[in-house]
């Protein structure tokens, strides 16, 4: 049980570091991927799935690191 939660959280944490670099900012997602995103002033598709995910992301990767310290 234990290796298992060790593992999640390494898949957690690569995951996180991941979705955290790909928002860059003040920018846009697409405009990070050298697209043009001036006219966007909210999170819209793609930039609020991936803030999503990292706000879900976080929180799991917080309970598992609770949980980590009872089992």
């Amino acid at each position: 049980m234990k290796t298992f939660l060790i593992i999640f959280q390494i898949i957690l944490s690569v995951s996180l570091v991941i979705l955290i670099l790909t928002q860059s900012k003040g920018v846009g997602l697409g405009r990070s991927f050298s697209g043009s995103s001036d006219f966007y002033k909210s999170r819209r598709g793609v930039e609020k799935l991936v803030f999503r995910a990292t706000v879900i992301a976080t929180a799991l990767f917080l309970v598992t690191s609770v949980f980590n310290l009872f089992v």
